[in-house]
């Protein structure tokens, strides 16, 4: 039943022909394998569904409740260029491994605003505007001096996972995003994976969704049992995904089918 399921897979993903750029240029972004009319929407700034998610972050920055704002603490969006590209990293104590979208969590819960989730419309905003602000800047990820075993450890465990059989399709991410990019499931064309290009609003899901989201479906995608939302594993993914993207810009929130 296993092979079964996996040669299934295989041939869905092998069901059309690769992309011409594919496989002499395997860092092509999410972007290169969008539809024209996906391009078209996002470039179209009026009327891009990610363009009220980073208007919104950009209110949400500034905002005073009843604390400071984001602003007051860490100064304009543009002086943030330089926070999304280098996560997801370790903490201050070295014992958690945490992205962007944990960082603004724990920061919300810091002013005052407890009960916020990954997936929340506020923390997805303000993402979105992170990674808006660091546009062009490149993925650079690097383990730190302090804790470079515990980096490395996870780094480790990312890795494997990309290349380990899971579900009842029994296939590893590598099977589609490395052996097949360019290729066909369904409506989808494979992407390498580069990680540039989130948060992205799915048209299939009518909003904006993080990294840990996607990653999650691609769980359900191979049956396999989803991990919790925030679930170190995901992290270490994530982890391995941005280190083999090191060097490829960030392309700020983008639209995916």
């Amino acid at each position: 039943m296993k092979a079964s399921c996996a040669l299934l897979g295989l041939l869905l993903c092998a069901s059309a022909a690769p992309a011409a750029d594919w496989p002499d240029n395997p860092r092509l972004s999410g972007n290169s394998f969008l539809p024209p009319g996906l391009l078209a929407l996002q470039a179209d700034k009026a009327n891009s569904p990610v363009s009220m998610w980073l208007d919104r972050g950009a209110a949400l920055w500034t905002a005073r409740a009843n604390a400071p704002s984001c602003q007051d603490c860490h100064g304009s969006l543009g002086l943030m260029r330089g926070a999304a590209p280098s996560y997801p990293r370790l903490s201050a104590d070295g014992q958690a491994l945490i992205n962007l979208e944990d960082q603004i969590v724990a920061c919300s819960r810091r002013s005052g605003s407890a009960g916020l989730r990954l997936e929340d419309d506020e923390v997805l905003a303000l993402s979105a505007a992170l990674h808006g602000a660091a546009a062009g800047q490149a993925i650079d990820l690097k383990p730190p001096p302090e804790h470079s075993m515990q980096w490395q450890a996870h780094l480790a465990r990312g890795t494997e996972l990309f290349g380990t059989r899971m579900g009842r399709m029994n296939l590893a991410c590598m099977h589609c995003h490395t052996h097949n990019v360019g290729r066909q499931i369904r409506a989808d064309v494979v992407s390498p994976a580069n990680p540039t290009g989130f948060p992205i609003y799915r048209m299939t899901w009518q909003r904006l969704g993080s990294i840990d989201r996607r990653l999650r479906a691609c769980f359900a995608g191979v049956q396999a049992v989803q991990p919790a939302a925030g679930d170190v594993v995901l992290r270490e993914l994530e982890l391995y995904l941005k280190v083999r993207a090191n060097g490829m810009p960030l392309e700020g929130p983008s639209i995916r089918r």
